[in-house]
């Protein structure tokens, strides 16, 4: 009965997890009041769950990854809510929700190695997990573009050519408005950090199938991606809360290019990032 309710708390986390951006990136007050009641419904299922769990084994000690992965989940949990509940701070949400659902959700699929009915299923997950995670990497690189063009775009604006002149500036005549280019910037990182998510959720399904299985994070392409999606919150974080715009905008995007590469590079040293049988 306990995978039920751990199940169920899965579940509220991730509608949590949605909740919390809009609640944060936005000061939405109906998304702050629905993101506490929703992970607060996730952490009360998410409790019955462990004890339910560990008084079904006769033990108060978890064993193996998939419980520990479970228990860990319920303290990060119970840091947030501590936090909202001593310092009305729901900004530490943004993190460690999705974190939660991240380290719930595998110990949600069951205790034992989780297996696809059919090779079709597994290879439709396969190319939503692939098509999901370039859509977040094209839109972070458009996103980049379009803060780099805003530098040019500044810079000739300062020069202030005169409209007869055909110097160095007039091939970039073509550019839109700052404004524009600042509002391409931002909706484009928007569009790309949900098809992120998307893709890391399925990706962690997809490795229950590898040898490590609930210990997939072991291998560095999954950490590095993962280290990815934090990028993408902090980008996201800083240009809504913090008011970023314009060049400290362009140049935290070309950092996250830097850890992009990364993730890129992290191929090359990943052995264990193979989804198939083994």
């Amino acid at each position: 009965m306990y995978l039920l309710w751990l199940r169920v708390a899965a579940i509220l986390y991730a509608a949590g997890a949605v909740a919390v951006f809009p609640a944060v990136l936005y000061s939405s007050v109906p998304w702050r009041k629905t993101c506490v009641h929703l992970g607060g419904l996730a952490f009360f299922f998410h409790f019955v769950s462990v004890v339910e769990m560990l008084v079904q084994a006769h033990r108060w000690m978890p064993v193996g990854v998939r419980e520990m992965e479970s228990l860990l989940g319920f303290g990060v949990a119970s840091l947030f809510f501590l936090v909202w509940w001593l310092y009305d701070a729901i900004s530490l949400g943004i993190f460690a929700l999705p974190a939660t659902f991240f380290l719930v959700f595998i110990p949600a699929l069951g205790p034992d190695r989780y297996t696809f009915p059919s090779e079709g299923v597994r290879t439709s997950w396969l190319v939503a997990h692939i098509i999901a995670l370039l859509l977040a990497y094209v839109a972070l690189c458009f996103s980049l573009l379009a803060s780099l063009l805003y530098l040019v775009q500044e810079r000739r604006i300062k020069a202030k050519p005169l409209p007869s002149s055909r110097g160095w500036w007039a091939p970039f005549e073509w550019m839109p408005p700052l404004d524009t280019l600042e509002r391409i910037a931002l909706a484009t990182l928007e569009f790309g950090f949900p098809c992120m998510t998307v893709g890391l959720a399925i990706g962690s399904v997809l490795a229950q199938e590898t040898t490590l299985g609930a210990a997939y994070f072991r291998d560095p392409k999954v950490l590095a991606s993962f280290g990815m999606w934090a990028v993408y919150v902090v980008l996201l974080l800083v240009r809504r809360s913090a008011g970023l715009r314009g060049r400290r905008a362009a140049y935290v995007s070309g950092g996250a290019l830097v850890v992009m590469m990364a993730v890129w590079a992290a191929n090359l040293f990943s052995h264990v990032h193979r989804f198939g049988p083994q």
